[in-house]
């Protein structure tokens, strides 16, 4: 049984608001905790965290190839970008998840900036509020200037793509307190 293509796209489009949310509560925590010490939410963000960071980029991936290969939507150029910098994650953290090794965060913390840049890039470029400032390496019928994804009157998919970068980002940046 397929879901229904606007289903699907609403629900995507509360799941970034969760990450959106998620990412400001793990930045008021960090600050908090730097003023305060330790809480015990921190301390549950620091034993599951990785395995978390793992599920939304494995999401990631699970999702961007089942709107390409099932339902049909051309990856433009910069979405293929996006892609370069996703997918590895979730073989890294996953592997890093299962040995608990924290040492991970800076590569994830750089390929998430890397794959953010673009997707806020394409957001703000189908949104409008820029022009192309690069030729949009298209695939055949791919537009990187098209919005496919149009929820809730701001969410694309490549701020989809931007919220969960973020997060993963974040929750790095949080996670490499536990090396110190």
């Amino acid at each position: 049984m397929m879901i229904p293509v606007e289903t699907l796209n609403t629900l995507l489009g509360l799941g970034t608001i969760a990450l959106q949310i998620g990412t400001v509560v793990l930045v008021l925590l960090y600050f908090s905790e730097r003023a305060n010490g330790i809480t015990s939410f921190g301390n549950l963000i620091r034993r599951f965290g990785l395995w978390l960071a793992f599920l939304v980029t494995l999401g990631g991936t699970v999702l961007s190839l089942y709107y390409s290969e099932i339902i049909g939507f051309v990856p433009c150029g910069l979405c293929w970008l996006q892609r370069i910098f996703l997918f590895p994650q979730v073989l890294l953290l996953g592997y890093a998840a299962w040995k608990k090794e924290f040492f991970i965060a800076p590569y994830i913390i750089l390929l998430s900036i890397a794959g953010g840049f673009i997707a806020l890039y394409q957001h703000a470029l189908q949104m409008g509020y820029v022009g192309s400032i690069l030729p949009c390496p298209a695939s055949p019928g791919a537009d990187c200037a098209q919005r496919l994804v149009f929820e809730f009157g701001y969410i694309t998919i490549p701020l989809m793509a931007f919220s969960a970068f973020l997060f993963v980002g974040v929750l790095m940046w949080f996670l490499r307190k536990r090396q110190s």
